[in-house]
């Protein structure tokens, strides 16, 4: 399933309270300055075209979302989603988001952290570069709040079974909670782009929840 052109930025939008890049984050850490409001704190690693930052914002008002993404026209099309939309509580990052967990974010400070279709890295050797490896899932552990939440969605089961099996052996999360799969109300009622059209070539997609006890 090849990618759509993305459709060219409206240079009239101003992504100002919508963009930063992974440099130009508030050290120390202060997410009142990327928010209207300090609230509960959700970050999407890949956030792609920023469906879920647009969706997950405008029906959870009471929580912030930041999405990361490593493609930085992929990011200001995702933070100009936020902007049409006028949501401040998303904001969409740029640049590399291992180091944004590993530099900016402190411990015990996220709600949720949402990994959705990661890049599969099917060659063995390639495989290291997998997002989900030890080192970022113990980030995820460390930044998460009590009862925080990591949300995992693949379509590709070897990935989705080594993950949980590398959680269980030696990832501090309880789980693996069941997702259920939503029917769609809607053409865009999707959690991601790549989840639409994964369902819609009628293709499995892999869900599970795990909580930080």
């Amino acid at each position: 399933m090849g990618r759509r052109a993305l459709k060219k930025l409206d240079p009239k939008i101003d992504l100002s309270g919508h963009f930063r890049t992974v440099e130009e984050l508030p050290a120390p850490w202060n997410p009142a300055e990327l928010f209207a409001k300090e609230q509960p704190l959700e970050v999407e690693m890949g956030s792609g075209k920023g469906l879920f930052l647009q969706t997950a914002s405008g029906v959870c008002p009471e929580h912030n979302f930041l999405g990361v993404e490593v493609r930085q026209k992929y990011a200001l099309h995702a933070a100009a989603r936020l902007a049409r939309g006028s949501r401040t509580n998303g904001m969409a990052v740029y640049g590399d988001g291992l180091r944004m967990f590993r530099e900016c974010i402190p411990s015990a400070s996220l709600a949720a952290v949402h990994v959705y279709f990661p890049d599969p890295w099917w060659k063995t050797r390639h495989r290291k570069r997998r997002i989900l490896n030890e080192a970022f899932l113990n980030d995820i552990v460390r930044t998460l709040l009590p009862d925080g939440r990591l949300h995992f969605w693949t379509d590709v089961q070897r990935y989705f079974d080594a993950t949980l099996e590398l959680i269980a052996e030696k990832i501090a999360l309880e789980g693996p909670v069941d997702v259920n799969e939503k029917p769609a109300e809607h053409d865009l009622d999707y959690r991601t782009h790549f989840e639409r059209r994964t369902r819609l070539n009628d293709e499995p997609v892999y869900r599970a929840e795990f909580v930080k006890r």
